[in-house]
C-alpha cells in the first residue's frame, strides 16, 4: 500500500481511538505523520513505536502556540506538511438542556467548543501556510452528530453541527490552493472522553453506551472499529484518489440516514 507515499500529515488526538487509526493507516500507506496530543505518555509511545516515521509533541488543540509548535516540528523533521487532520475532541456524554444546571452549560459549551471547534479552527491556522505551499487538504473528524440529534446532547450535536459550517467555510477561503473536507463518522469502539466542566474527563464514551446499544440502531447491524473509518481519510487525503472533492462531509455513519419510515405508539408514522 503506497497511496500516500511521500506524503507527511499531521493529527490532533492521534495518540488514541480514531486519531491513532488513522496514523497506523497513513503509516501503512507511505506517510510519515506529526502528532499534537495532550498526554505525555501517548506522546513518548508514539514517538519510541515509530522513530522515522513519526514525531509527537505533547500540547493542547486550544492554544494556537501548541498547534503552531507541532506544525514547526513536522517541518523541522519532514520539510513540508500535504494535511492536517483536526481529530482531537470531546463527548458531552448525552448532557441534555433540561437535566443540566445554566451553570454546567456555560462552562460545558466552553470547553466543547473550545476543544472541537475552537480546536480545528487553529490547528487549520497553523498549517495553512504549509498547506498552501505543497498544495495539499485538510480533513475534520466530524460525527454523525454532524446531521443528526441524539448522538449527544446540545453542546456535542452544536460542535459538531459547528464543524460543518467551518468546513464550508475553509473550503471556499483555501480554494484552489488547499481541499477541506471532513468525515463524520457513527459511534464506534472509542476511548473519547467528556468534558472535564461536566465532571466527565474520566468518563469514556463506551461507559454510559454498550455495543449492543450502537449496533441496535445502526442499519448495517455492526458494532465498528476505529481501523472501518480511516479509509475515506486516506481516499481525502490521496492526491491521487481525490482531485475533486473539497467542502464534502463524508457521513460514514452506518446507515444511519436509511431508517426511513419508522412506527412509534398509536399508529402515527414519521
Amino acid at each position: 500500500m503506497s497511496r500516500l507515499a511521500g506524503q507527511v500529515a499531521l493529527i490532533t488526538g492521534g495518540g488514541s481511538g480514531l486519531g491513532l487509526a488513522i496514523l497506523r493507516r497513513f503509516v501503512a500507506e507511505g506517510a510519515r505523520i506529526g502528532v499534537l496530543e495532550r498526554d505525555a505518555g501517548r506522546v513518548e509511545a508514539l514517538n519510541t513505536e515509530f522513530p522515522d516515521a513519526v514525531v509527537a509533541v505533547a500540547g493542547d488543540v486550544r492554544s494556537y502556540d501548541d498547534n503552531l509548535r507541532a506544525v514547526e516540528a513536522v517541518l523541522d523533521r519532514f520539510d513540508r506538511l500535504d494535511c492536517f487532520i483536526g481529530n482531537a475532541a470531546i463527548w458531552d456524554h448525552g448532557a441534555s438542556l433540561v437535566d443540566r444546571s445554566g451553570e454546567d452549560l456555560d462552562k460545558g459549551f466552553d470547553e466543547l467548543f473550545a476543544i472541537n471547534v475552537k480546536g480545528y479552527l487553529l490547528g487549520a491556522k497553523a498549517a495553512a501556510p504549509a498547506l498552501i505551499a505543497s498544495e495539499g487538504s485538510i480533513i475534520f473528524t466530524l460525527s454523525n452528530s454532524a446531521f443528526y440529534p441524539g448522538g449527544g446532547g446540545p453542546l456535542y450535536t452544536a460542535s459538531k453541527h459547528a464543524g460543518v459550517g467551518l468546513v464550508r467555510q475553509l473550503a471556499y477561503e483555501l480554494a484552489p490552493k488547499v481541499r477541506v473536507n471532513a468525515v463524520a463518522p457513527s459511534g464506534m469502539a472509542s476511548d473519547l472522553r467528556g468534558a472535564a466542566a461536566l465532571g466527565q474527563q474520566d468518563q469514556k464514551i463506551m461507559d454510559s453506551r454498550s455495543p449492543d446499544a450502537i449496533r441496535a440502531i445502526l442499519p448495517l447491524q455492526f458494532f465498528p472499529e476505529p481501523d472501518d473509518f480511516v479509509g475515506p481519510y486516506v481516499m481525502l487525503a490521496s492526491r491521487q484518489d481525490n482531485r475533486t472533492l473539497s467542502g464534502v462531509m463524508i457521513n460514514a455513519d452506518c446507515g444511519l440516514g436509511i431508517r426511513g419510515i419508522r412506527h412509534v405508539a398509536g399508529g402515527m408514522q414519521l
